[in-house]
């Protein structure tokens, strides 16, 4: 059987979320469009985008599935395994189902998807979003955080595996990197995990993350972090936008 022609678009933005699914595409050299939304101008939340998702959160994804119709896909980590169960038939990113490494692998996607991006998610927001200092969230989301990367990084150090399941990187890793790349943003010292350094470190040197994490702009966080007045300034547009976000969703539930 042939494998299928992907006719995929990917509406995205710079986020830890949206480049998994560029990274994800480039691994598998999977030709993609991309749209990218502007959550300065509310893109994500018009009638068009929450047709295809209704959450109005980015990353999304179209394509021309099995019976010839248009698919909407969204949540990452769905995205992802949408994307290597139909177009990986070589495992390049993931592994064959019902084996073991196929079930870790899983394991390990969900550990992100339900523990290190929310947990760092909001640890970014009470660092660098929120308009009052909060000490108490700061420090509860701060420090979650940097448990569950002890947890990877007792998990890389122990295995000695290159990766987090086996000898090759998969969807897990991919998840990961984006959120791992961009500690520092979160408050978190990636010194303090040498394995995951390491492991972060071996991801970016991958042709497939190099070309993916600049989609749909550069991505320059690590940059970023060593300039502080740059630093302040993008914390600055980035609180005004999240700021201004969570008003109108509340005048939303208000009617």
């Amino acid at each position: 059987m042939a494998s299928p022609t992907p006719d995929i678009t990917l509406y995205t933005t710079q986020t830890p979320n949206g480049i998994k699914i560029s990274i994800t595409l480039e691994e598998l050299g999977l030709p993609y469009k991309v749209h990218k939304i502007e959550f300065s101008k509310n893109t994500q939340k018009e009638p068009w985008f929450l047709a295809i998702n209704p959450n109005g959160r980015i990353p999304a994804l179209t394509d021309t599935f099995s019976d010839g119709k248009t698919i909407n896909v969204f949540e990452s980590g769905s995205i992802m395994q949408y994307l290597v169960s139909r177009y990986d038939t070589e495992y390049k990113i993931s592994y064959p189902p019902g084996t073991r490494e196929y079930v870790e692998m899983t394991n390990w996607l969900f550990f992100q998807n339900a523990g290190v991006g929310p947990m760092q998610g909001q640890a970014n927001h009470f660092t660098r979003y929120a308009p009052e200092e909060i000490p108490y969230a700061k420090t509860r989301y701060t420090n979650e955080t940097r448990r569950l990367y002890s947890v990877l990084d007792t998990h890389l150090s122990t295995t000695g595996s290159p990766y987090l399941v086996g000898d090759k990187a998969t969807i897990a890793d991919i998840a990961h990197w984006g959120w791992i790349a961009a500690a520092g943003w979160a408050g978190v010292d990636i010194e303090e995990f040498p394995a995951v350094k390491a492991w972060e470190e071996r991801m970016a040197a991958r042709e497939g993350v190099e070309k993916g994490r600049h989609v749909p702009d550069p991505h320059t966080i690590k940059e970023l972090m060593k300039d502080k007045k740059k630093l302040e300034e993008k914390a600055e547009e980035s609180r005004r936008w999240v700021q201004q976000g969570m008003k109108d969703d509340a005048k939303k539930l208000e009617k």
